[in-house]
């Protein structure tokens, strides 16, 4: 079927079941925010939009997507010849989507959505709203994947189990620290619902979700119990012995439902962002104490031996993309390169690494006009050639056993003009001040933002998503509770930096048809001076990979910006050096040159 087919299936589903709005979001039944198995991707399947963000809302003769900057471009082409509408985030005159449901509900009506992929917090929320208009929610009814013909399977890839001489900390300690927490909060139940959670928890990987080594599980957790739920297929002889060497039971994924119904007159810690609806109604004869699980904060806070870890892996990766942009600079010159050519060549480089498991996300390699869609993916099916002009933006990372990278680097594979120097050096100004940061302990990504946003504000330029993001280790590349960006709604408030936190740093400019320009480095955050005024921090680069010193305009850098590239370059050179030979390592050295003035 066609989009428009789809749409009109669904609206027939809808009519049977007396339901006058749809909600389709993004998420699977833990919430995942972006990435999820191909088995819940309801939102692309029904719009024909393959973006990893944004939710479908269909009424009687309405469907729209709505998704955030990030997307806007990708978005227009994939919605074209549909009669779904783009709905743009944060954009004036766009409601926000749940406010959008609420007013398209008409009063006595339903709206209708799958419970299990909406989380409680939103479900809760639009209770309130349309209890004001009489009107109700059915939230039980997964139309979609009734008209899914083909609809994916569940994963079922094997877990592994990850030794601690990559995470410094065995499961049994882990599951103590947590069972601490709960005890300090009265809690006598933690269900832990968020996909990297139990890994981290249990020292598990998995290969659930593309690019993210995680496994569909849940945690229900007491003083006394650990229970694992997760399709018991996934389980080998090595992982059961670890689990039960750790006191943690094994039980089937379809078995959560029922073992929370049994739970009564308990207190029970459960984030209502993670937890879905169709489970939180399964908790209610209990108590829920709405809190994000302390293992968030526990896997967000790296030890030494994961810190250690994860710099010895961005060295590996660093060598990797270093050869990789000498590679591209080359081959461009005597061979046709593509978008597709070129990401092909960066995952063969990067696999070479000791200890590597698989890209930490799709390779977004972006020419030109293409780099303006911030999520774009080149395919055998459609992609660019490269010419000798303009700019290659390359996102990228990988997941190697001690940890997880993600890089952006714009490469120049020709001549640029005084308008893409321009840009890119606005962009790097950002990416440095921000970098550069020095700041009281309380401080949160939406205090910093702004150091990486002033230079292109000035110029009246804006992309429209966040900064930074919290990276896992050897987990998701995207993950919380910190972030950095601004002016982003939360029924929590922002999460304050904590030394061990690593947080990626990545401003742009975004030119829709023209260009894209992305900077991004992994920073750590430690402490530094403690005094009168209390406890100071800064961050530490864990990313050694030179900047584009062809795009560089020196003339709109201050002295302070110009030392700093330069420091940074020294570093990255000395870091780099002793893995490379031959015209690699010259090109390493004249490129990590002092740029003077």
């Amino acid at each position: 079927m066609t989009v428009n087919e789809r749409i009109e299936a669904l609206r027939q589903l809808m009519r049977e079941n007396h339901l006058d709005v749809y909600y389709v979001p993004n998420e699977d039944d833990h919430l995942s925010e972006e990435y999820t198995a191909d088995y819940f991707k309801a939102k692309s399947y029904i719009s024909g939009f393959s973006g990893e963000s944004g939710c479908v809302i269909v009424t009687k003769d309405f469907a729209g997507l709505w998704t955030d900057g990030r997307y806007f471009t990708q978005a227009e082409n994939e919605l074209a010849g549909t009669q779904v509408e783009l709905m743009r985030l944060r954009q004036e005159g766009v409601p926000n989507p749940l406010d959008f449901l609420v007013e398209q509900t008409p009063d006595h009506g339903v709206l209708g959505f799958d419970g299990s992929v909406v989380s409680a917090r939103t479900m809760l929320f639009l209770e309130k709203k349309l209890a004001q208009k009489k009107a109700s929610i059915v939230n039980d009814v997964d139309l979609v994947g009734r008209i899914w013909e083909e609809r994916p399977r569940m994963p079922e890839a094997a877990l592994y189990v990850l030794n601690t001489k990559f995470t410094g900390v065995s499961a049994k300690d882990k599951i103590a620290r947590t069972r601490k927490a709960m005890e300090e909060v009265g809690a006598d139940e933690l269900f832990v619902s968020t996909l990297e959670d139990p890994c981290w928890l249990l020292n598990l990987r998995g290969d659930d979700i593309e690019n993210t080594p995680v496994a569909y599980a849940f945690v229900l957790m007491s003083a006394n119990e650990v229970n694992y739920y997760v399709d018991e297929k996934k389980v080998n002889a090595l992982v059961k012995a670890h689990l039960e060497d750790n006191g943690v039971t094994v039980k089937d994924y379809e078995e959560i439902e029922t073992d929370l119904l049994k739970l009564q007159n308990k207190v029970v810690l459960a984030d209502l962002d993670t937890l879905n609806s169709k489970l939180y109604a399964a908790l209610q004869g209990n108590t829920i104490l709405d809190q994000r699980s302390p293992i968030a904060y526990y896997r967000a806070v790296k030890n030494e031996v994961e810190i250690a870890c994860t710099k010895n892996a961005h060295v590996k990766d660093g060598v990797a993309v270093f050869k990789f942009i000498y590679w591209l600079k080359n081959e461009v010159k005597k061979s046709e390169v593509t978008e597709v050519s070129a990401q092909n060549k960066l995952y063969a480089l990067r696999s070479e690494g000791q200890d590597y498991i698989e890209p930490s996300f799709t390779t977004i390699s972006a020419y030109q006009a293409n780099g303006a869609m911030m999520h774009y993916s080149a395919t055998e099916e459609s992609h660019a050639k490269l010419e000798q002009k303009g700019f290659l933006l390359v996102d990228s990372g990988g997941t190697y056993k001690d940890g997880t990278t993600d890089i952006t680097r714009t490469i120049a594979v020709g001549p640029l003009t005084a308008e893409e120097k321009k840009y890119y050096t606005l962009v790097l100004k950002g990416h440095l001040d921000l970098m550069a940061a020095h700041f009281l302990k309380g401080t949160t990504g939406n205090n910093l933002d702004i150091l990486a946003r002033q230079p292109l504000w000035k110029e009246n330029i804006d992309y429209q998503c966040g900064t930074g993001h919290g990276v896992g280790h050897v987990l998701a590349v995207h993950e919380g509770p910190h972030r950095i960006g601004w002016g982003f709604s939360s029924l929590r408030p922002p999460v304050p930096f904590v030394e061990g936190m690593i947080v990626t740093d990545e401003p742009g400019v975004y030119l829709p048809h023209e260009l894209g320009i992305r900077i991004e480095n992994e920073l750590l955050v430690v402490n530094g001076k403690k005094n009168f005024y209390g406890q100071f921090m800064h961050f530490e680069t864990l990313t050694y990979v030179p900047y584009e010193v062809e795009a560089i305009d020196i003339s709109l850098l201050t002295d302070e910006e110009l030392k700093q590239l330069n420091n940074y370059h020294s570093q990255v050179c000395s870091i780099l050096s002793p893995y490379l030979q031959g015209e690699e390592l010259a090109y390493l050295k004249e490129v990590t040159r002092e740029l003077v003035r």
